[in-house]
């Protein structure tokens, strides 16, 4: 029963012609409530990150992206590193409910980040590309669209290992990548995912001013 759920062909309901899999959509709800809990940097936003990311693995395989597929591996890592990390600072880390404080980082550094997930965006985009035909029996048809999945990949992985240390950047490195997003899962036909990273979009403007707020209450 449960691997039928996870199957895009297991149709929840359909709603204005579009047939929507109940993979699909609680894949979407957890997306949603994730990172509403981490703009608002509750660190309840990991335990309900991790179910995410496995629903969004095995969507993300059967149509065909990828790179995004793999992405969801380094997320359920990194969901954990996470919760250990804002559960876990420093003392001089210590916010009022003694979790991690919320901080800017120094530009240099922000740049070197961003160029390495340019860097990335190429060289995973390239081995996307060519997955079909050195794993044809694991990826039977090519990779949708791999150098705009890729870059949503790798600028992930920069961002995500910013998030982990509650520097502020990492919102407005997200608001990139959700609008990537946004247009990657319509043009794909994921009208769902697309209206999500609508979503997260505007959720991740919130946490982008939020989080400031919250580092300017500081004492």
């Amino acid at each position: 029963m449960i691997l039928h759920l996870l199957s895009t062909d297991e149709i929840f309901f359909t709603a204005f012609g579009y047939p929507m899999s109940y993979l699909e959509f609680f894949g979407v709800v957890f997306g949603l409530a994730a990172v509403a809990l981490s703009a608002k940097a509750n660190i309840w936003s990991w335990p309900i990150g991790i179910v995410n990311v496995v629903l969004a693995f095995f969507f993300y395989y059967q149509i065909q992206l990828y790179p995004d597929m793999f992405l969801q591996v380094f997320f359920f890592v990194t969901n954990l590193i996470g919760w250990w990390r804002w559960a876990n600072p420093k003392p001089e880390e210590e916010d009022k409910k003694k979790e991690l404080k919320v901080s800017f980082m120094k530009l240099p550094q922000f740049l070197f980040l961003s160029c390495i997930g340019l860097v990335g965006t190429f060289f995973f985009g390239y081995l996307a590309s060519n997955l079909h035909q050195w794993f044809p029996a694991f990826f039977s048809l090519p990779s949708s669209f791999p150098y705009a999945d890729s870059f949503i990949l790798t600028m992930s992985i920069v961002t995500t290992y910013l998030m982990i240390q509650k520097k502020i950047e990492c919102w407005a490195l997200w608001i990139i990548i959700d609008v990537v997003a946004t247009v990657l899962y319509f043009v794909k036909g994921a009208k769902f995912y697309s209206i999500e990273y609508f979503v997260l979009t505007v959720l991740a403007a919130f946490g982008l001013w939020y989080w400031i707020k919250e580092y300017r209450s500081y004492p």
